[in-house]
């Protein structure tokens, strides 16, 4: 799942907990072209405030109507089903391209607990299925595996939550800055490491949390997983390979390091005469990036982050860099 939605469930078990009333909607199922994917989320307050999205904007504004027209009833059932998007004239009015159609499930949270249960497990980086049984509105939380997709048969809604994609990254010097901005827009969770103090100064909490210790050291205390993305920027050999021997044997999903073609291929031989294999190698980006004939490092992040979020998405890369091309 996009792990934004996980800001949804935020929401909800802070409403909750609060004593307030909540209305979760689940896109559980589409036809045509969709704004939102199934399993996107919204979450409606009972002053009409919201959270999330389920489409462009104008099935968001029903929402909210329902609500306040009484289309909700506070003694109707715990999940119901709505579609959006029939008729064409429907779809038109509810902003949905090409005649699309949108199925929903509307359920009142109740005990907040698999909220708080779920969010939990998700922080502690497992996959986890929640089932919704529709007539009951009963929800079991289940373990799962990044296979899992979501799955819909008019009695269960079984739909697959996941922690945050993570982004580590060994160096905290300005390239690094303006790759754990764009990081952060695209919701990764940013942690760096650098053991040079000199470059820790004027680092911002909020733009990544630093784990202490070694290059090496750090990919083995975040426990890397298929959801962890590492890249060795400090241009020093010293801790980029520390980093790189450790994260090419993880199961990482993307490991880089910066350098031109030319200091690339000189790593991937300094790796082998350190005993890494070549299967390990082989997993190595550098040049790091896409070829958008970066220089400024604005441009170099841009370039990072769009092969990292190509690869996290399953899209072919087309578009890698030139021999004579690289940083």
């Amino acid at each position: 799942m996009d792990s934004a939605d996980l800001n949804v469930l935020r929401s909800v078990l802070e409403w909750r907990r609060a004593g307030q009333r909540v209305v979760l909607y689940s896109v559980v199922q589409t036809w045509g072209t969709a704004p939102r994917a199934p399993g996107a989320m919204l979450a409606l307050r009972e002053d009409g405030v919201v959270i999330g999205s389920v489409s462009g904007g104008c099935v968001e504004d029903d929402l909210i109507a329902r609500l306040h027209d009484g289309r909700i009833a506070a003694d109707g059932p715990p999940v119901q089903l709505i579609t959006y998007g029939v008729s064409r004239e429907e779809a038109a009015r509810f902003g949905l391209p090409c005649g699309g159609t949108l199925r929903l499930t509307e359920e009142r949270v109740g005990d907040p607990t698999w909220v708080a249960e779920l969010l939990a497990r998700c922080e502690a980086h497992e996959i986890v299925a929640r089932s919704l049984d529709i007539a009951t509105g009963e929800v079991v939380l289940q373990p799962a595996s990044k296979a899992d997709v979501l799955a819909f048969d008019e009695k269960t809604l079984r739909a697959i939550y996941g922690p945050r994609w993570r982004l580590l990254l060994i160096g905290a010097g300005q390239l690094s800055r303006y790759v754990a901005e764009m990081a952060r827009l695209l919701d990764f969770e940013v942690l760096i490491c650098d053991p040079r103090t000199e470059f820790v100064y004027g680092w911002e909490e909020q733009h990544g949390r630093f784990v202490s210790g070694m290059p090496d050291e750090a990919v083995l205390n975040i426990q890397t997983d298929e959801r962890t993305a590492i890249v060795a920027l400090t241009h020093d050999p010293r801790l980029d390979d520390m980093a790189l021997l450790t994260a090419l044997d993880s199961r990482a999903f993307y490991v880089g390091a910066l350098g031109s073609r030319v200091n690339s291929q000189k790593r991937r031989e300094n790796l082998a005469q350190l005993g890494l294999s070549p299967q390990a190698i082989d997993r190595l980006h550098g040049p790091i990036g896409l070829h958008i004939g970066s220089h400024s490092p604005a441009e170099i992040a841009l370039s990072l982050m769009s092969e990292i979020v190509a690869i996290k998405n399953g899209v072919e890369l087309k578009q890698k860099k030139p021999a004579q091309e690289g940083v």
